[in-house]
């Protein structure tokens, strides 16, 4: 798990390079790299998380409630993703950007939802899931 909050920190970073860099100084080799790796590194580090994180949290706390609204979370996240891939495979394939401030608001919105999921997950999750070591 913690690797998987790394790897999406990272993603993050690279989120906000690009929403900073807006409009002019994009790198569209870049938004095609992210937009290739966004969503299968969600999907990877969702699965790991609600097959193996999740339980165990479950079983040592009871908190059904906080996980069935962290997996909610992850579904809304890889939604967001799709259409943020979306917009960053057409920009990345030479189309412009036509509403740059929308744009922005959408690289920000999906990594600021990102940042605290995994801000929760590490104060409040990851140590009872790690609470015998």
């Amino acid at each position: 798990m913690r690797r998987a909050h790394v790897q999406k920190l990272a993603l993050c970073h690279i989120l906000e390079g690009i929403a900073d860099d807006l409009p002019s100084r994009v790198d569209r080799l870049q938004c095609l790299a992210v937009a290739a790796d966004l969503l299968p590194l969600l999907r990877e580090c969702h699965r790991f998380e609600e097959e193996v994180v999740f339980p165990t949290f479950a079983r040592r706390t009871g908190e059904e409630d906080t996980v069935a609204r962290l997996k909610l979370e992850h579904l809304e996240d890889e939604s967001a993703a799709a259409d943020l891939g979306e917009a960053l495979l057409a920009y990345g394939h030479g189309r412009p950007i036509e509403n740059p401030e929308a744009f922005g608001y959408m690289l920000r919105a999906f990594f600021e939802s990102m940042r605290r999921h995994i801000a929760f997950e590490h104060d409040h999750v990851l140590p009872e899931v790690l609470g015998d070591q």
